[in-house]
């Protein structure tokens, strides 16, 4: 199997054609009787089985941030998408598998008063994962070339400026011990349809639905003429944009964790060794005798 990383990357070598990326296509997905009748089903236990891999991956990179203090590996998922992409399921199922405690996820709304005052990465800088964590970030830095530029929030001066900043930020990141993998959940309009018809008719998502979401659809194709600018000026060979079809949400979960999981491999993270004589202190303790009170 071809790696993810090759199949879903976009960018960096000229437009991206987004209408040409079929939202419920499986690149990568083996096929015959390696997935067997039911995609879905091996879909789902691919994740489990990956997510354990993903897990003692991620326990390597806390290690060996807490053994030796240079030690300045990092990971960040950045997740983009239109409402209703599966951002929120990405996260529950993939990087819910791993220890939350070596996790870091920041989700990124509209910004507060004090977030306008700075520039539009001071907010990004400030929830950056530290050493030995894997950061998610739900929505990021691209909010400001994408909901800037669609709904004219910043002159386009101001927002197409923001590529090259961006660029030029995440190239510091990975000089100081980031990996960075971007990707974009890329639904259809059909789809966010029937997702949002489901909050509407469920009283337990009601929560989740916004009547904004119904006026943002009708801005569809200047989102994805958005997306496309973003993906192909920001798609460096440092920090490559991934475009995950995310009609089918157990391929879109299968699709990520493979990512990942590619991700941590050409990391090549091992246990850090032990600083102590093992021998030794395995003796000391057969040999240890607690009084009883």
């Amino acid at each position: 199997m071809s790696e993810m990383r090759d199949l879903l990357r976009v960018g960096g070598d000229g437009p991206v054609n987004l209408a040409a990326i079929r939202p419920r296509s499986t690149p990568g997905l083996p096929t015959g009787d390696v997935v067997g009748p039911v995609p879905k089903a091996w879909g789902r236990a691919q994740v489990a089985q990956i997510g354990r891999e993903l897990a003692e991956e991620q326990e390597k990179l806390a290690a060996l941030a807490k053994t030796e203090p240079d030690f300045d590996r990092r990971i960040l998922l950045v997740l983009q998408a239109m409402d209703c992409g599966g951002k929120d399921g990405t996260i529950k199922r993939v990087a819910g598998a791993m220890n939350p405690l070596g996790l870091h996820i920041r989700s990124f709304g509209a910004p507060t008063a004090e977030e306008l005052s700075h520039d539009f990465l001071w907010r990004i800088r400030r929830a950056l994962p530290a050493p030995g964590y894997l950061g998610v970030f739900n929505r990021s830095h691209y909010e400001d070339v994408l909901i800037a530029r669609v709904d004219e929030l910043v002159p386009e001066s101001v927002w197409r400026a923001r590529y090259d900043q961006i660029n030029e930020f995440e190239a510091e990141l990975v000089d100081s011990g980031f990996t960075l993998v971007k990707v974009m959940l890329h639904i259809s309009p059909e789809e966010q349809r029937e997702r949002l018809m489901e909050r509407l008719t469920d009283p337990h998502k009601h929560w989740k639905y916004h009547s904004s979401d119904v006026d943002a659809r009708r801005q569809w194709a200047d989102y994805q003429a958005a997306y496309a600018e973003a993906l192909a000026y920001c798609g460096t060979d440092r920090a490559p944009w991934y475009v995950v079809p995310a009609d089918r949400k157990w391929y879109r979960d299968w699709a990520v964790a493979n990512l990942l999981r590619e991700t941590f491999a050409d990391l090549r993270l091992s246990y850090p060794s032990a600083t102590f004589d093992v021998e030794l202190e395995r003796r000391r303790l057969e040999e240890q005798v607690i009084p009883s009170l």
